[in-house]
């Protein structure tokens, strides 16, 4: 047997409820397929573990260690030679017994509390818009409407939007709060980000070719987006995509000289766009 299923084996022994997930989270990776051995639930816990410590192996022998009983006696009738765990025995309600050695059976595995400083999930929420089925344009945050408007604005202005604006798609992380602490942070967040985009882009039909990220400049390298996204080189290892980066739409919607200094790279940017479309074709 797995140790996962010897773990649940010795948990529903002690009367304690394992708990699995019976539906798939949206956007999740399918849970590989395993078959569980399911303990007998007509017997009481005291007796199935019991059970479970009687089939344990023997411990290892003495110079003057007293004769083996039969298989057949129970745990409560072990001599001291052969005693159980400390452990064990507070758990069967068993006095501690002071000459008493541990054997080679199997630890129970008891429930632990939570260390305090249990790993704390990555936090950010994404805008996500796609051009063309080609350009994935992201930003951090809920882009308002006025936010929506300017970048339809400045991507009809150079050349790559030329028809209405794609609908906007939000992805927030951890997707149910206080749901569970994962046990890496950082891998888990760009793992979901990751599927995020690849279900999107699989129903959607997308054949993503860059990335369009607004705000990047703006952001720490250790906020939880930059760590997220790992940009290096103008390359972003999450989403294995080249990055092109602009500053914050909100910075621009505010502040008319941010578009004329933004405007080269705009024109820029929509030669590309038009390259690659010849390309394409």
């Amino acid at each position: 047997m797995t140790p996962e299923v010897i773990r649940r084996h010795y948990l529903a022994a002690m009367g304690i409820t394992a708990w699995a997930s019976r539906y798939q989270l949206p956007n999740a990776l399918p849970t590989e397929a395993c078959e569980w051995e399911e303990a007998p639930a007509s017997t009481p816990p005291r007796e199935r573990l019991h059970a479970l410590l009687d089939d344990a192996p023997a411990p290892r022998p003495r110079s003057q260690a007293p004769a083996a009983e039969p298989t057949s006696a129970r745990v409560s009738e072990t001599p001291a030679g052969t005693a159980l765990p400390s452990a064990v025995r507070a758990l069967l309600g068993q006095p501690p017994v002071a000459d008493s050695k541990p054997v080679d059976a199997p630890v129970v595995a008891a429930p632990q509390q939570q260390s305090a400083s249990a790993a704390e999930p990555l936090t950010f929420t994404l805008s996500c818009v796609c051009f063309g089925g080609r350009w994935l344009s992201v930003s951090e945050g809920e882009m308002a409407p006025v936010e929506q408007q300017l970048l339809a604005n400045m991507l009809r202005a150079a050349g790559v939007l030329s028809a209405e604006m794609p609908a906007v798609a939000y992805f927030k992380w951890p997707p149910m709060a206080n749901a569970f602490t994962p046990e890496e942070p950082l891998e888990e967040a760009q793992q979901g980000v990751a599927a995020f985009i690849a279900g999107a882009a699989g129903r959607q039909g997308w054949q993503l070719e860059r990335l369009l990220w607004w705000g990047a400049d703006e952001l720490p390298d250790d906020s939880p987006l930059a760590r997220v996204m790992a940009v290096s080189q103008q390359h972003s290892q999450t989403l294995s995509l080249p990055v092109w980066q602009g500053p914050a739409l909100k910075a621009l919607a505010h502040k008319a000289s941010a578009k004329r200094e933004l405007w080269p790279a705009l024109m820029a940017l929509g030669e590309q766009w038009r390259a690659g479309q010849e390309s394409r074709e």
